[in-house]
């Protein structure tokens, strides 16, 4: 983990003084937001989406009306983690994980250089979009919301959609649909104002609970680790304790929800800090934002969990983590 700046000067039983009174702000606070969210054009979030994909990802995702870039953003990143190499037990293949046989029939030149490559993103990523558009054409007149019915087409095949009327009943189709959909609010551009969290003075208690804790890489608090942690540790930590479960590694906690602006943070959103502050992929630094420019986290060997600024070089964004969000986030890089 990295070095941060000097933490705040102020002594433990000042510093949780203030934590108090920002707890309670957090629910005033609430009361003055508007609801996250309204309608119109969606688009990406800054940051949400590794940079050598993001033009891609907002041109492709608005190829047709049932798909947007988050709803991209989020399948691809549901199939692959944004992995190109990615293989699945099944043989799926690549970035958007095409079976051999569906690429065959779907597959795409996307940057003209004549060949149709299944392991290349400027391919995969417009035969992805493409695809989807067929999908949505098939079921266009099948009940229900014509996205869910295009995602779970992806997933189990317009056959199984049209002969359920909607999006069949099995529960891996069902997970793939609700998790995209609730994914996608991570990657969208907030339009308005993103709703707080309802569990966030919980988490901070937590976390200040945990003040002059020595840093421990790897550590989850647990008994073996002397109740110490590391960054994300501690994170994942704060937040179980409220009742959402949270992966284990900080670039996969930034999928947690919405990500709010710097002059909209409030107590109880997750900061994150990372070498490209344009691929949220090298993120590798996480903290729990309390107020005032300042964090509770875990910063690097030889160092106390204590309060920093969040404002350093290497800030990239915040998470307003929701129950959903966290559900719906892959578990395979988790410890």
């Amino acid at each position: 983990m990295r070095k941060l700046w000097v933490g705040v000067g102020v002594g433990i039983g000042m510093s949780l003084c203030f934590i108090g009174l920002l707890v309670i702000g957090v629910y005033s606070a609430a009361s003055n937001l508007i609801g996250g969210g309204g309608k119109g054009a969606v688009g990406l979030a800054k940051g949400a989406v590794p940079d050598q994909y993001q033009a891609l990802v907002a041109k492709w995702g608005n190829l047709c009306p049932a798909l947007n870039p988050a709803i991209l953003a989020a399948q691809l990143y549901t199939e692959s983690n944004w992995n190109p190499r990615a293989v699945s037990p099944a043989d799926a293949r690549g970035i958007a994980q095409f079976i051999p046989g569906t690429w065959a029939a779907h597959g795409l030149d996307g940057n003209g250089d004549g060949k149709r490559d299944i392991w290349d993103p400027q391919d995969a990523i417009p035969s992805a979009a493409a695809y989807d558009c067929d999908l949505a054409k098939y079921v266009k007149n099948v009940p229900g919301d014509l996205t869910d019915n295009m995602l779970a087409s992806y997933n189990a095949g317009s056959y199984a959609v049209i002969k359920h009327s909607g999006v069949p009943p099995y529960n891996e189709t069902q997970g793939y649909v609700k998790a995209i959909r609730d994914l996608s609010k991570s990657f969208a551009r907030p339009v308005g104002r993103v709703a707080p969290s309802q569990r966030a003075a919980g988490a901070i208690y937590f976390a200040q609970e945990k003040l002059g804790t020595p840093y421990l890489w790897g550590g989850n608090g647990t008994k073996e680790d002397n109740g110490r942690f590391d960054c994300s540790g501690l994170t994942k930590a704060a937040y179980e304790s409220v009742g959402i479960e949270l992966p284990r590694v900080a670039n996969d906690q930034w999928n947690a929800g919405a990500h709010p602006k710097r002059d909209e943070l409030l107590p109880g959103d997750l900061v994150f800090f990372a070498h490209n502050l344009r691929d949220p992929r090298s993120i590798h630094h996480v903290g729990l934002y309390v107020g005032g420019g300042y964090m509770i986290n875990a910063p690097y060997t030889g160092a106390v969990i204590r309060f920093d600024k969040i404002d350093t070089p290497d800030y990239i964004g915040a998470t307003r983590v929701t129950e959903d969000g966290a559900k719906a986030l892959p578990r395979t890089n988790n410890a």
